[in-house]
């Protein structure tokens, strides 16, 4: 049986903490490819060189030549400019801030990908992250199942973990969903959040909700307010997850940024919605049932993300 290909392209913190998650997941091999020097090849040997003490196998191999994504099953993205603090001004810049230069950062990418792993499937980190997507499925042409973007993961994660800690329970008794854009228009649904079964508004008053769905929006600034930096260790758990079930065939229900077709009543824009990961990428969106109030939510998120891909300058 072949062995699956697991592209890095980037290997900052993003980038290297999810090769690790993999690796240890025993997925297949991996190879990361960055523009730095030769801190691609330092990072992949290090992280090979820790199979035997944590009882992993596979290839670990790393380059600053792009060609090394050649061939690749799913390239995860990680590459561009991240959020930190400008050492003048001492303010972060917004995600719409980064939109252009990460705009001829993915060009780039999307062109590499598309000459290099002309059959892969996508998985994108960068931010801003729906509008990055658009960028990839813009220059590669590739159908929308092959470009997915990682974001309801991750504030999925988060969302969770916040309740956990607030009710002191296990997070593997906490199920819930966020849709929509990533970061401050994200779209949590109380209504079909529960723990073990038992509806989430039960547990938790209103206000507290209120207050947990506040911190899961702005939690990646939260992150960088402490680190001065972006976060990497969840973000990339949530794409070591949607990898897993794409080339394990697990059909996992993961909401992710996914180019919309009438779905949700959404045309040609990147939203998280709820898909079905399986080997040909997104396989399935699942449709909900929102009211009236999580429609309203969700067409707000829309017109945000919408906002930002404007700046593209894409017909």
């Amino acid at each position: 049986m072949a062995i699956n290909k697991i592209a890095l392209y980037g290997a900052g913190n993003v980038g290297a903490t999810t090769a690790h998650w993999l690796a240890n997941m025993e997925l297949g091999d991996l190879v990361m490819f960055d523009i730095f020097g030769q801190v691609a090849a330092g990072k992949a040997l290090d992280l090979y060189e820790s199979g035997p003490a944590m009882g992993f196998d596979g290839r670990i191999t790393g380059s600053s030549d792009p060609g090394i994504i050649e061939g690749s099953d799913v390239v995860v993205v990680t590459a561009g400019v991240p959020r930190k603090k400008d050492p003048v001004t001492g303010k972060f810049p917004s995600r719409d801030e980064l939109v252009k230069i990460n705009q001829d950062v993915m060009s780039v990418v999307s062109e590499n990908i598309k000459k290099y792993a002309p059959d892969s499937i996508v998985v994108l980190v960068t931010n801003p992250l729906d509008a990055m997507c658009h960028v990839v499925k813009h220059v590669t042409g590739f159908p929308r199942e092959r470009i997915i973007g990682q974001a309801g993961a991750l504030d999925t994660a988060r969302y969770k973990t916040f309740i956990a800690m607030e009710l002191g329970v296990s997070v593997e008794d906490v199920h819930g969903i966020v849709l929509g854009g990533h970061g401050d228009t994200m779209v949590p649904l109380p209504r079909h959040t529960s723990v073990a079964g038992i509806p989430v508004t039960e547990l938790i008053s209103q206000e507290k909700l209120a207050a947990i769905i506040d911190r899961t929006a702005k939690g990646g600034g939260e992150i960088v307010g402490l680190l001065g930096y972006s976060g990497y260790y969840a973000p990339a758990a949530g794409t070591a997850i949607m990898v897993e079930s794409i080339l394990k065939d697990k059909k996992r229900v993961i909401p992710c940024a996914v180019y919309t077709e009438g779905e949700y009543g959404y045309h040609d824009l990147f939203l998280g919605l709820p898909c079905v990961l399986g080997r040909g990428g997104v396989e399935r969106i699942i449709p909900m049932d929102l009211n009236e109030s999580e429609r309203a939510m969700l067409d707000h998120s829309a017109e945000a993300v919408k906002a930002v891909v404007d700046v593209l300058g894409y017909d």
